[in-house]
């Protein structure tokens, strides 16, 4: 695996790191807080922090120049984001955060079957064993019996 600061796999890891912070930061966030206002929290200092990152670095671009199918489609995953995010905090105030982040993380399995089904993608056989034993792994790491 090439981790470079250019190659997808170092920012994938990046992600999925700070993705395991935010779990953890956020259980402990909500404790005494409604999850849904701590999304909305947590939304004004992402749209903050972007936002500055966006104009230190000279990357704001004008939003006339966005084609109106970048507009429907960027608003559709911002629409999913939002509802992933509420019922992720939800989730969260209610469950235990080992619990709750295998649960999300089936949104990699549900990836594979969309990409595969409206992108046209195309797994290996290897491929569709990955996705089922990430299945099989979250369930078993959210399942207390």
């Amino acid at each position: 695996m090439n981790l470079t600061v250019t190659s997808w796999q170092f920012w994938a890891l990046l992600s999925a790191a700070f993705a395991a912070l935010t779990a953890i930061f956020a259980k402990v966030g909500i404790e005494n807080i409604n999850s849904d206002f701590a999304t909305f929290i947590r939304t004004i200092i992402i749209l903050i922090v972007l936002g500055a990152i966006l104009l230190a670095s000279g990357q704001f671009q004008s939003p006339a120049m966005i084609t109106g199918k970048t507009w429907a489609f960027l608003g559709l995953s911002g629409l999913a984001t939002g509802a992933s995010w509420l019922c992720y905090f939800r989730a969260l105030k209610i469950g235990n955060a080992a619990q709750v982040a295998p649960i999300d993380k089936l949104s990699v399995v549900l990836v594979a079957v969309f990409g595969a089904v409206f992108l046209g993608e195309r797994l290996t056989g290897a491929n569709w064993l990955g996705v089922a034993l990430i299945a099989a792994g979250a369930v078993l790491v959210a399942y207390r019996g």
